[in-house]
């Protein structure tokens, strides 16, 4: 075993006092769950519990997140305890059902919060080891970039970015795996000095692709990137170190870092500023996986050792998640894994959210059919805990029904007077705000540099009612369904509103806008201070739910992006020649394939259209690249457009720009750690903006609706 994986290579006495702890710990649990107290003493004690978490959380120490997730869970499961044993009504029939809907999603909800505070306990945060000084002990390495229907202008500078990897001409062989059989491919490829592979078929989609590449290739060891992932030129010297360590090792994984907008991040305008979707599990649980040998293989960016690969037949190919079942077949052999949170390739987000939608199905269908079919609790030749980390990751793509659960729950007693929960509105608030805030806290502390609070309500809303139908039938049928290409490259040429895929989220609006109507109904004929309370307690459940559907809405909001080249941050010494030959010293500014700001270091007039080069420098060389102004945007701002290049110059390019090895990690990790006003003020805002946007597509709807009529009226 990896003596550098965290507690798994602790010393005999160290699991012993793990025992201890455990046996321990979890009678004091079950102790605190279960003591049944009113709601005055339920509020002190809670209270009590909540200061001990507000001071742990200004500790720094690993410790003291333990501490506050126990704390978490001390006040969760007794919240479970309550509701399974004190709540449940029992003499109707519509109540018995409906809460008994609403116990299980929170039931669901109870397991993944434990489970994922199991998964985060204790990041190992492993870092690069170092090659041996003499390259011939280096292995050799395939590297496969598979294709399908992506465009050539997408795939180019991936190419171009692993032909500049830093590792020995002899030992590096990189491979474009073409299933859509495309002669431009080929011919770009002879120019280019990489070997072109294609096959007869299109069987098994990615899956197949790369099977069929390993039958003709012989590496000791494959990296693999999708054709928009570039690779930094760093990529393999920092993933090969662990594998020369460790014989076992099967796959080294980084993370995945996208250059571009997600659809959540254009349409809300949080690019830059609130953590994606993807840097939860890239940030925080494969670093948790790693410390219980337990990272995913996630398909692209990662180094996976032949001989292990080959001994299980390849790839995957029973389910659409090729990559996680591969890892989790690799792990039923004894083989090992590790994470390397250092981003060394980055690519292109989904650019639409029924692209995004799309992608998130094949995903929570392909989980769900591994569940179904090759389930880690069950499977043979894995330890307990790896069995947690893919249960919990299977487990989360089953939110859809706990997630419409939830936006509809306190709608069963506005309009039917129908009680889910059955006690008073001040025991519910008694037992399940401590239960919320503490669970809040320790995430702002656990999560709050990957992920802000509210915004996992809004990413699970989003997807949830697309998920539900995939992952049930995946579950029944596993079979059904088929593998669907991501699209990357395109274009929002224009803003619009996405009323089809909006449909869900907007009856759910109506739903709980009903809601609000007659619990203001129901105020008006209340009987008594307690039914007040509760009607009182639902409207705010269903307001709230109404806040994150808002901002659910304005992630169906298309905004334009036009911009086929996105640009990248960069700012690095550069020298740009005139015309006349004057050198004038200046400083990148950001970049694209298409072009480059630079800002010049001394102000100086230069007209847009003027022919120039810029000298970029790597490693002591200097080059030179054609361009020409297109805007003089200020005394010292100069925007270049790059004129055709050779082949030589646009790797030149490609090796300066997208495959430097500092790049990525200088953007990877760039946000501020959350407070909670901080998350209340981004959902509020962009709940906000939703309701303006749905606001504006209705009133135009009707202005088109009123003109057509007008029309059709007018004989003429």
């Amino acid at each position: 075993m990896d003596p550098q994986r965290g507690p798994q290579g602790q010393a005999p006495r160290a699991w012993i006092a793990r025992v201890v702890l455990w046996a321990i710990a979890l009678p004091v649990l079950a102790f605190v769950a279960t003591v049944p107290l009113a709601a005055g003493p339920q509020l002190v004690f809670s209270a009590v519990v909540f200061i001990a978490a507000l001071f742990l959380r200004r500790n720094g120490s690993r410790l003291a997140v333990l501490a506050m997730m126990g704390l978490s869970l001390a006040m969760s499961t007794r919240y479970m305890w309550w509701r399974l044993t004190e709540t449940m009504g029992w003499s109707s029939f519509v109540d018995l059902t409906l809460g008994l809907g609403l116990v299980l999603a929170e039931v669901y909800a109870y397991l993944i919060l434990v489970l994922g505070y199991f998964q985060v306990a204790w990041p190992l945060n492993r870092k690069p080891l170092p090659l041996p000084a003499d390259q011939s002990q280096w292995p050799t390495v395939d590297v496969f970039i598979p294709t399908y229907n992506e465009p050539l202008s997408v795939v180019r500078t991936t190419v171009l970015a692993a032909t500049v990897l830093d590792w020995p001409a002899d030992r590096l062989n990189i491979h474009v795996l073409d299933d859509g059989r495309r002669e431009e491919f080929r011919e770009f490829c002879e120019q280019v000095g990489v070997h072109y592979i294609t096959r007869t078929n299109n069987n098994h989609a990615k899956a197949g692709n790369i099977n069929a590449a390993l039958k003709k290739t012989s590496g000791e060891f494959v990296a693999i990137f999708d054709c928009d992932h570039i690779p930094a030129r760093s990529f393999l010297q920092v993933s090969m170190g662990w594998f020369l360590r460790d014989p076992k090792l099967a796959v080294v994984q980084t993370p995945h870092y996208f250059f571009s907008p997600d659809p959540f991040e254009r349409n809300l305008g949080t690019f830059g500023k609130v953590p994606n979707e993807g840097k939860l599990f890239y940030g925080l649980l494969q670093d948790g996986n790693d410390v219980w040998d337990a990272t995913f293989f996630c398909g692209s960016c990662a180094v996976i050792r032949r001989e292990p690969l080959e001994q299980i037949g390849g790839v995957a190919v029973e389910t659409v998640t090729e990559d996680a079942h591969t890892a989790l077949r690799l792990h039923r052999n004894g083989y090992h894994s590790a994470y390397i949170p250092i981003p060394q390739a980055a690519g292109l987000a989904t650019e639409s959210l029924s692209a995004h939608v799309g992608q998130r199905i094949r995903w929570a269908r392909g989980m769900a059919q591994i569940f179904r079919v090759d389930n880690p609790m069950f499977a043979r030749g894995l330890r307990l805990v790896q069995r947690i980390c893919y249960t919990n990751a299977m487990l989360h793509f089953f939110y859809g029904l706990p997630r419409i659960i939830f936006l509809t729950a306190p709608l069963a007693f506005l309009f039917f007077g129908a009680h889910v929960i059955h006690a008073s509105a001040l025991m519910i608030m008694a037992y399940a705000l401590p239960h919320i805030a503490q669970s809040m806290v320790t995430n702002l502390r656990v999560q709050g540099r990957h992920r802000h609070l509210l915004w996992n309500e809004v990413y699970e809303t989003t997807l949830a009612w697309y998920i539900l139908r995939p992952t049930l039938m995946a579950v029944i049928n596993p079979k059904l369904g088929k593998f669907n290409v991501t699209a990357k490259g395109g274009l929002v040429e224009r803003a619009y509103f996405d009323a089809q895929i909006a449909k869900p989220y907007l009856a759910l609006l109506a739903l709980n806008l009903a809601g609000v109507a007659a619990g203001a109904i129901r105020l008006l004929t209340a009987d008594g201070a307690g039914e007040v309370q509760t009607i009182w307690l639902n409207l705010g459940w269903t307001v709230y739910n109404m806040i994150i559907l808002g901002a659910t809405i304005a992630t169906s909001s298309e905004q334009r992006q036009i911009r086929r080249a996105h640009r990248v941050p960069l700012q690095v010494p550069a020298t740009l020649y005139l015309a006349d030959g004057q050198a004038l010293a200046c400083t990148t500014k950001d970049f694209s394939t298409g072009g480059m700001a630079v800002c010049l270091a001394e102000p100086r007039p230069i007209q847009p259209g003027e022919p120039v080069e810029i000298e970029l420098v790597l490693a002591g060389l200097r080059r030179r690249l054609p361009a020409e102004v297109r805007q003089d945007r200020e005394a010292l701002g100069i925007s270049l457009e790059f004129r055709p290049m050779t082949l030589e110059q646009e790797r030149w390019l490609v090796a300066t720009t997208f495959a430097r090895a500092d790049l990525w990690v200088t953007l990877w990790d760039r946000h501020e750690p959350d407070t909670f006003r901080r998350s209340v003020v981004e959902v509020l805002q962009a709940s906000t903006r939703g309701f303006q946007r749905l606001a504006a597509h209705v009133w135009n709807s009707s202005r088109q609706g009123y003109r057509s009529g007008r029309r059709a009226e007018d004989p003429t």
